[in-house]
Parts: structure tokens; sequence; C-alpha cells
């Protein structure tokens, strides 16, 4: 899965006039719809003059309905956030709010003209927004003793593990982050150089 490079400080735009309506998108990464209507607020405050500030909004995987919302915000019902949202769920991306911004120009679009106007809006932001892949990561605290700590230390680089800390006391803790899929094989590996005698806590997980 790809998410956007776009930030909500940064957000990835571009512009469409469409028989003198002007149609603003932006796009941005946003870490779950609360931070997507965060969003939508900044972009509503940047522009008091606009007519409608529509969106549609992927807050986790992509395609996953469970975690996407949209808003026609005063257009005609279903003219613009369900056909944004269609093309978003659609498009390969996750974790991504895009705003439609438009500036009414006196002449009426009509209902298939508005969703061909916003859908092309997204698919435009969308040609030109650059992503990453995503990839969830687990950070674990692990202590082990002295003895077993080159052990442990020969097992990061087949793991793509992190050291973010080490802790030096009676025994060794090292706070370590490496992407989720390698997790249980590394732990399992400890444990097994270890012969058990590690203790390993999955403190959290995140994504890069």
């Amino acid at each position: 899965m790809e998410i956007p490079l776009a930030t909500r400080a940064q957000p990835h735009t571009c512009e469409l006039v469409i028989k003198r309506s002007r149609f603003l998108a932006q796009a941005s990464y946003v870490a779950d719809l609360a931070d997507g209507r965060a969003f939508v607020e900044e972009v509503r405050s940047l522009h008091p003059d606009a007519t409608h500030n529509c969106w549609a909004c992927v807050g986790g995987a992509s395609g996953d309905t469970g975690h996407a919302a949209s808003s026609d915000d005063g257009e005609p019902r279903g003219t613009a956030g369900r056909p944004m949202l269609t093309i978003l769920l659609h498009s390969g991306i996750g974790h991504v709010c895009l705003v439609v911004t438009r500036w009414f120009g006196g002449i009426k679009l009509g209902t298939g003209g508005l969703v061909r106007a916003y859908q092309d809006a997204v698919r435009e932001n969308l040609a030109g927004l650059a992503t990453r892949e995503y990839c969830p990561m687990q950070t674990l605290r692990v202590t082990i003793s002295y003895a077993a700590h080159p052990l442990c230390t020969r097992l990061f680089a087949a793991h793509s593990v992190t050291v973010l800390s080490e802790e030096f006391g009676e025994s060794i803790t090292l706070h370590l982050r490496l992407p989720i899929v390698c997790a249980e094989p590394f732990v399992a590996a400890v444990t097994a150089a270890t012969k058990g005698s590690c203790v390993i806590v999955r403190e959290s997980c995140t994504e890069i």
C-alpha cells in the first residue's frame, strides 16, 4: 500500500477551471479520520470566500470503507463527496484526505457535470501525488544478560532492527524497532539464542 508524502502543512495541490468555476484540490497524509477532518477545517479556514469545501478521506488502509468518510458540503447530494471517495478507495493509496475547494463561477454544471468536475479534480491531484510504501513497525523492549548481548545483536541485520536505545544495569534493556512482519521471526530467534532467558515486551505498533 502507498501513502502520500504530502502533509497537512504542505499538501499537494492542483487547480482546474471548469465553466468559470475554480476547483482547488489539496491532498495530505492523515493518520486517521479525525486527522482528516482537522485537515478539512484547516483548508476551510484558509478559504472563507469559497462556495464549497467538499472532501473525501480514507483514514486507514487503501480501500478500507470502515475508515472512510466524505462530504458534499452543500453541493447537491451525491455529486461531490461520494464520487471523490470512490476514486480514493480505488487508488491504491491509504491514509489520505483530499479536499476540493470550489469557487462558483456563475454557470451551473448540473449534477452530472459536478460529479465529473470533482472526480476530475481528484484524478488530476492523484496523478501528481508523490507517495511512499506504507511500512507498519513494531517497537520491542528486550531485556537480556550481558552474555546474551552479542548473540542478540548478531540477529539485528537479518531482521531489519533499529536500536532506539540501550540501558545497562544488572542486565541490558534494548529498545528496538523493526518491521512488523519481522517481529515474530526476530522474537523466536532471540528466544532460541538466549535459551528462553530473555524478556521481550511489545510496546507499540506504528507506521513509517
